[in-house]
């Protein structure tokens, strides 16, 4: 991970951090193309991972981590990052695996970020 993924992932952070109110634990980031591609751990509360220990529970978690992690970056154009890069935020695909506690961004933009974020 170079400087500039670096500096991307503490972008991600402090983004869930203030609209989700708790950031991932670790984030490694790497640019493909004009994807940044965002492995994340750490990212369930104490709270969320009590819920986790009933299947109703994982499932209602993983919908909320999914689909409605989506929709705040719809609703809350992630200027920073799109300032930081120098390109507009497109789309968002989001996953994560409740039982591992580990997640998956990728966030879609309309320039080629590898090229230009080359160490």
């Amino acid at each position: 991970m170079n400087k500039y993924e670096a500096e991307f992932s503490n972008l991600v952070r402090s983004f869930r951090k203030r609209h989700m109110g708790k950031g991932p634990r670790e984030i490694k980031t790497t640019f493909c193309k004009n994807w940044a591609i965002c492995e994340m751990e750490g990212n369930l509360s104490p709270v969320e991972k009590f819920i986790a220990t009933a299947d109703e529970g994982k499932q209602m978690l993983r919908a909320a981590r999914t689909e409605m992690v989506k929709e705040i970056y719809r609703k809350n154009r992630p200027v920073e990052m799109e300032e930081f890069l120098g390109a507009n935020f497109v789309e968002l695909f989001v996953d994560i695996d409740i039982d591992k506690d580990f997640g998956m961004s990728i966030f879609v933009f309309d320039r080629d970020i590898e090229k230009k974020f080359k160490s």
